[in-house]
C-alpha cells in the first residue's frame, strides 16, 4: 500500500494535483487547510479534513483504514498541536488509530509514541519552524512488520533525515 499525505496546500490546487498525479498513490490524505472549493481537490481515493483556514464543510476529523492500518486524520489546531502532541496521541489511542496524521504547524515530523505514529507531512507550500523546504510524505507498507515513511519536496526531491521505518503492526488492531 502506498499513501500520499499532504497538508496546508493553502489554495495551490494545481500544485496539489501535480503531486497527486506524479505519486500515483493508492490513497491520498489531506490534513486540512486546502483553502479551495472542494471541486478543486483531486478526485479519486482521498480523505480530507477541515483546517482552521478552510471554509468548505468537510469533517474536522476522519478515520480511514488501509492495509490493516487504522488512521486518524485531523488538522490539529483543535488539539493544540502547536503546544503539545499529547492530546493528539490520546485521541489516536482513544479511537484505536495506529497512525495519527495532522498538519497546522507546517513542520514535517514523525514520532513513534506509545504505539502511535504521529505524522505531520509539513506544508506543501509554506514551510515554517526553520524548515527550509515545502514538503509532503509517502507512507508505504513494507510487509507484515512495519511501514516506511519518506518525505519529499513538491518537485519530488527526497528529503534526507526525515521519516524512517515504524512498527505500526506491533500493536493489536482495535476491535
Amino acid at each position: 500500500m502506498r499513501v500520499l499525505i499532504v497538508s496546508d496546500s493553502h489554495g495551490e490546487g494545481a500544485l496539489l494535483r501535480e503531486v497527486v498525479d506524479r505519486e500515483q498513490a493508492e490513497h491520498v490524505i489531506h490534513c486540512g487547510d486546502f483553502c479551495t472549493e472542494s471541486a478543486q481537490l483531486p478526485g479519486g481515493w482521498i480523505t480530507v479534513v477541515r483546517g482552521n483556514c478552510d471554509w468548505v464543510e468537510v469533517p474536522w476529523e476522519a478515520r480511514w483504514e488501509g492495509g490493516g492500518i487504522h488512521f486518524l486524520i485531523t488538522h490539529g489546531h483543535r488539539l493544540q498541536v502547536n503546544s503539545s502532541l499529547l492530546p493528539l496521541q490520546y485521541r489516536a489511542q482513544e479511537v484505536g488509530a495506529q497512525i495519527a496524521c495532522f498538519g497546522h504547524t507546517h513542520i514535517p515530523m514523525s514520532e513513534w509514541v506509545d504505539g502511535v505514529l504521529l505524522l505531520n507531512p509539513g506544508s506543501l507550500v509554506n514551510p515554517r519552524g526553520g524548515f527550509p523546504k515545502p514538503s509532503y510524505a509517502i507512507l508505504e507498507t513494507t510487509g507484515r512488520e512495519d511501514v516506511t515513511l519518506s518525505y519529499f519536496t513538491p518537485d519530488g526531491e527526497r528529503l534526507p533525515g526525515l521519516g524512517g521505518k515504524f512498527p505500526v503492526f506491533a500493536r493489536s488492531n482495535p476491535p
